[in-house]
């Protein structure tokens, strides 16, 4: 009843569903918040919070209203709110986004609408010290 070998296909199962990607389907809505270490697909209607660690695709019928923190997302629908990623942002030509956006790498499509104020991490960073080296040199010139 209690085999080695029936605790080893249960720790299997439970790791293998973890890599699978969750789906929402067209005419799905759910209105709350979803956190999951896994992918996303949405096809469906989201209202609320959605926080992964996965990668986000969002279809052509996709919508996504609320806040998403994850890693990289592709949309080809549409989404409001505040978006947070660690990755890149990539928008196909169909994807319409506004609000608040927070990324490092940012690929958009011609014909993808983008309304938001963006703020992108990683190029801000590395754009800021070679200024400031510049403005240190330039005084140090100024002063001689």
């Amino acid at each position: 009843m209690f085999s080695p070998d029936r605790k080893k296909q249960k720790d299997q199962s439970t790791m293998e569903s973890t890599t699978q990607q969750n789906i929402i389907a067209q005419g799905t809505k759910i209105v709350g918040d979803i956190a999951s270490q896994g992918p996303f697909r949405i096809d469906g209607t989201v209202e609320g919070n959605v926080k992964t660690s996965g990668k986000v695709v969002v279809g052509k019928s996709g919508y996504i209203k609320g806040t998403l923190q994850g890693e990289n997302a592709d949309f080809e629908g549409k989404f409001s709110g505040k978006l947070i990623l660690s990755g890149t942002l990539s928008l196909k030509s169909t994807a319409h986004i506004e609000g608040e956006v927070h990324i490092t790498k940012l690929a958009v499509e011609p014909g993808a609408t983008f309304n938001a104020t963006c703020s992108m991490k990683g190029t801000v960073k590395s754009l800021s010290e070679p200024v400031k080296q510049q403005s240190t040199q330039a005084q140090s010139v100024q002063s001689k």
